[in-house]
């Protein structure tokens, strides 16, 4: 297979997920969608950092949550949805709508992503249908860290960066998907945001960020009355945007690798390409 098109592939599957774990940030908890508890939305709005705690600490409790997510990044329309699975390791499977409206299914499980390749590139690979990458492996052999972008990817990130974040503002209750929520705000210098983030990835994404103008990151969060968060955004300027709605928390997510003997790994394939040199 021409290496073009694992190393085209590769990034379409590393941006989408990456645009995903940069949002998914706010994947919350629980698993009953029908209780509610009386004054929760007006706590909520009044006990600012205490309600936003008890979203993070709740959120060791979800194992899973359905995601649909819609943005820019980079120029391009994202348009995605799917499930997280949020056990150890934590899974994912995606479906992602080109602008064009072709789709492609995108599996996580762990460092490995999978990629559905269309019908008509599966002839270059023998026929098989999904692609594997091990963003690990793949790092050692090209020199290029696919892993990085998900060394910062904690699921309650959006609300860890809330409550370490000064001025944050209750916008009012708003009902997201029919779930009546409380909507947080705040607009935060760069320099304050990336100090949110983790040292050994702050470095590249200040110099993304810099060199694409964004002076202030807005991140909105909106949580329903059992604490889990039901939208999250982020606008990074002229960077991109994303939003991400959740639903169905604890609902099962059957993830698993697609057999071997319908999967070309690109390891693999390039140890075979630098043999013959």
């Amino acid at each position: 297979m021409h290496v073009s098109l694992w190393k085209k592939t590769a990034v379409v599957a590393v941006s989408a997920l990456t645009a995903l774990a940069a949002s998914a940030c706010g994947t919350p908890s629980g698993s009953s969608e029908t209780s509610k508890q009386p004054g929760v939305l007006e706590l909520l709005a009044s006990d600012l950092k205490g309600s936003l705690q008890k979203t993070v600490d709740a959120t060791t409790k979800t194992n899973s949550v359905t995601v649909a997510m819609t943005g820019t990044a980079a120029g391009q329309k994202i348009s995605m949805q799917g499930v997280l699975d949020l056990g150890e390791p934590v899974k994912a499977e995606m479906t992602r709508v080109d602008p064009d409206g072709d789709t492609t299914t995108i599996r996580m499980i762990g460092a490995v992503v999978y990629v559905e390749m269309p019908a008509t590139s599966r002839e270059r690979m023998g026929g098989k249908r999904w692609m594997k990458m091990d963003l690990t492996a793949l790092g050692e052999q090209t020199g290029m860290d696919f892993t990085k972008q998900f060394k910062d990817a904690d699921p309650t990130k959006q609300v860890k960066t809330l409550l370490a974040t000064e001025g944050v503002t209750v916008v009012g209750q708003e009902t997201v998907n029919g779930a009546p929520t409380v909507h947080y705000t705040v607009t935060t210098p760069l320099a304050a945001y990336l100090g949110q983030l983790d040292a050994k990835l702050r470095a590249d994404v200040e110099m993304e960020m810099t060199k694409q103008g964004v002076k202030e990151v807005k991140i909105d969060v909106w949580v329903d009355e059992q604490y889990r968060p039901r939208r999250a955004a982020t606008v990074m300027g002229n960077m991109g945007d994303v939003v991400v709605d959740y639903t169905d928390y604890g609902k099962a997510a059957a993830i698993e690798a697609p057999a071997a003997a319908d999967t070309a790994d690109v390891a693999e394939m390039l140890e075979s390409l630098t043999a013959g040199i």
